[in-house]
């Protein structure tokens, strides 16, 4: 789950909020991210035309709960469910309802959980049955634009370099790079310090520690980089109604390079 950019913090300030997790505090990271990971794939036999959105949110909830957990989302700052459920030209922070998928659609999923302290985000985007290849294109450039960005996530390199290398792909590939909301620190809270920004410059910004824990999630616009927010005040929206992807694992730096943390474990 992503969040709105707040005010740029000074440097000595960013620095005593960046957390550096031991080998012990990643494992339980880690824990909670292979539940939601394991949840995404759960999820992923009911993503088909005809099913209800709702129903795909307690689902999610159940089976987190099957495993000890506490979902993340449902209560923080207000957000009523377990799942944000974004369809089509929906960006992110879609709150499930009754609607009946349809195919064509794209629909992001993104999934938070809580075990013993410590917490895992995870999102993919699923096509539901049959897409246009232009659709298709825009999930498999999100995808890999996220690859790419974790790639640079390496002891010595800045946060910048991630975001530069999101946004070249996406935008190489004619697609727009959503600036309002950003990637983030996660571990003993849902959203930490640093935001892990999907646009930038190389070797610029924060430099990458070993045992940092970040949550990095390109979020690409198929049309224009503008969005507004529903009448909802929570889902996300592209301004010219193209539609919009969004994939997110959380990782761990470490100094063979990103370890991800959101794998599932089936």
């Amino acid at each position: 789950m992503d969040f709105y950019r707040k005010e740029k913090l000074e440097v000595g300030e960013e620095l005593k909020m960046i957390h550096i997790r031991s080998a012990e505090e990643i494992k339980k990271i880690s824990m909670s991210c292979q539940i939601v990971a394991d949840t995404l794939i759960y999820l992923e036999d009911y993503i088909k035309p005809g099913q209800s959105v709702i129903e795909l949110d307690y689902l999610a909830e159940d089976f987190i709960k099957s495993k000890g957990a506490r979902p993340a989302f449902k209560g923080y700052m207000g957000f009523p469910s377990t799942l944000c459920i974004s369809i089509d030209d929906a960006v992110v922070h879609g709150i499930p309802s009754n609607e009946l998928l349809k195919e064509g659609q794209i629909i992001g999923i993104d999934c938070g959980a809580e075990l013993s302290g410590y917490y895992g985000d995870h999102a993919r985007s699923f096509a539901v049955s049959k897409i246009s290849a232009e659709k298709k294109k825009l999930l498999d450039v999100t995808e890999e634009s996220l690859k790419r960005g974790i790639n640079m996530a390496k002891p010595g390199n800045y946060v910048g370099d991630i975001g530069h290398a999101i946004q070249t792909y996406a935008e190489e590939n004619g697609f727009s790079i959503v600036r309002e909301l950003v990637g983030h620190g996660i571990g003993t809270s849902l959203h930490e310090e640093p935001q892990i920004p999907n646009y930038g410059s190389s070797k610029q910004g924060l430099k990458l520690k070993k045992g940092m824990c970040i949550a990095i999630e390109p979020m690409v616009n198929y049309g224009k980089k503008e969005i507004y927010t529903s009448k909802d005040g929570w889902t996300i929206y592209t301004k010219d109604g193209m539609p919009s992807a969004h994939f997110e694992h959380t990782i761990a730096i470490t100094e063979e390079g990103p370890m991800i943390l959101s794998k599932g474990s089936v």
